[in-house]
């Protein structure tokens, strides 16, 4: 069957040049180009064009989910050096979760590629959130096949992994501090308004946080509450690493 697949791509390519020129642009941005096309062709193949497994993305989409999974962690590791298992997971969490891959692909304005037949509703929003985080797992999947972790890696890292800290907005580092006060026995942080700077429309908040007496890096905002968590993020980062 891989082996019919593999000619069937050969002769669209000799018949339809535009058929692989439609991944052009995809490939420059990601920088990397496939050996393998029928791959690239298959990461991008909708259910509805084709049931069959070896034929459409959701094979790759399994595959990619799992790349990512391990590039992540590894990464987050190197990052947060002393981080325990808690953290790890929820920041993993965070740059996994489907509405995150979902706006990865939308910077890679990823369902451009997308093989699909027309009955499939593309106007439903959430439908459009899934596919495209779907999308990003089955391209991971598919450099994998084609190229090894190497090449899988560097687009995770540029694009997954460079966006993360718009990823990690979404996190509740205040929540966090609390939960790790009260896992080591620490009395709660204490959060202090120390400044508030500018105009009345375009203000800044500074804010500290204060754990047994010690005192940690101020946390800056727009508003009080995102004062709050940046100053909490980088409580967790002096006393975690």
């Amino acid at each position: 069957m891989a082996r019919l697949v593999s000619i069937i791509s050969f002769f669209k390519s000799l018949l339809f040049p535009a058929y692989i020129n439609r991944f052009s642009k995809l490939t420059k941005i990601i920088g990397y180009r496939f050996n393998k096309t029928e791959y690239l062709e298959q990461a991008f193949t909708h259910r509805s064009v084709s049931s069959e497994p070896r034929e459409n993305y959701e094979r790759l989409e399994f595959l990619g989910d799992a790349v990512i999974d391990i590039i992540i962690s590894r990464e987050l590791m190197r990052y947060y050096p002393d981080g325990d298992e808690g953290l790890l997971t929820k920041k993993r969490s965070a740059l996994v979760q489907q509405s995150f891959l979902s706006k990865i692909g939308n910077m890679l304005n990823i369902m451009d590629y997308l093989i699909v037949e027309p009955n499939v509703d593309l106007e439903n929003e959430k439908v459009v959130n899934k596919q495209q985080a779907n999308l990003v797992e089955a391209l991971i999947g598919a450099l994998y096949l084609d190229g090894g972790i190497k090449p899988a890696k560097t687009v995770i890292i540029n694009t997954i992994w460079k966006h993360r800290n718009e990823a990690w907005k979404t996190i509740n580092y205040k929540g966090q501090l609390i939960e790790y006060c009260h896992a080591h026995g620490i009395k709660n942080p204490k959060f202090h308004l120390a400044n508030v700077s500018g105009p009345d429309h375009q203000k800044t908040f500074e804010i500290h946080v204060s754990i047994n007496g010690n005192e940690y890096p101020t946390g800056i905002g727009t508003d009080k509450k995102t004062a709050e968590q940046s100053a909490a993020q980088n409580a967790l980062k002096s006393l975690i690493g």
